[in-house]
């Protein structure tokens, strides 16, 4: 399992240093198991975004389960929304309930 929380706008470098390696790492040992906690945004880059359809993309097969943790409203209507369209599971918590998405994703 990977978790990151993330604050602000968020950058390609951010995908290019931090999570594209971890995911790397996370692929190589299984089924990736991804958190990730928002409780602020900014904004993402076009970079970011295309990064991050790119990480999506590559490892298809070892998606397992994805918690996003937040309380702005429409990340999470969208997640919900499009959560489908994801490999493995997706699901949405509220801040308050991080240790509830924790185990669910390590679950």
């Amino acid at each position: 399992m990977i978790g990151f929380e993330s604050t602000g706008k968020i950058a390609a470098e951010d995908y290019r240093d931090v999570v594209t390696p971890a995911l790397e790492r996370a692929a190589e040992s299984g089924d990736i198991r991804f958190l990730i906690v928002i409780p602020d945004f900014d904004g993402i880059s076009g970079g970011a975004l295309w990064q991050d359809l790119k990480t999506g993309v590559g490892h298809l097969r070892g998606w397992k389960r994805i918690a996003v943790v937040t309380d702005i409203a429409w990340i999470s209507e969208l997640t919900d929304l499009f959560g489908w369209m994801t490999p493995g599971e997706t699901k949405t918590f509220p801040l308050d309930q991080r240790a509830q998405a924790i185990e669910w994703v390590g679950g």
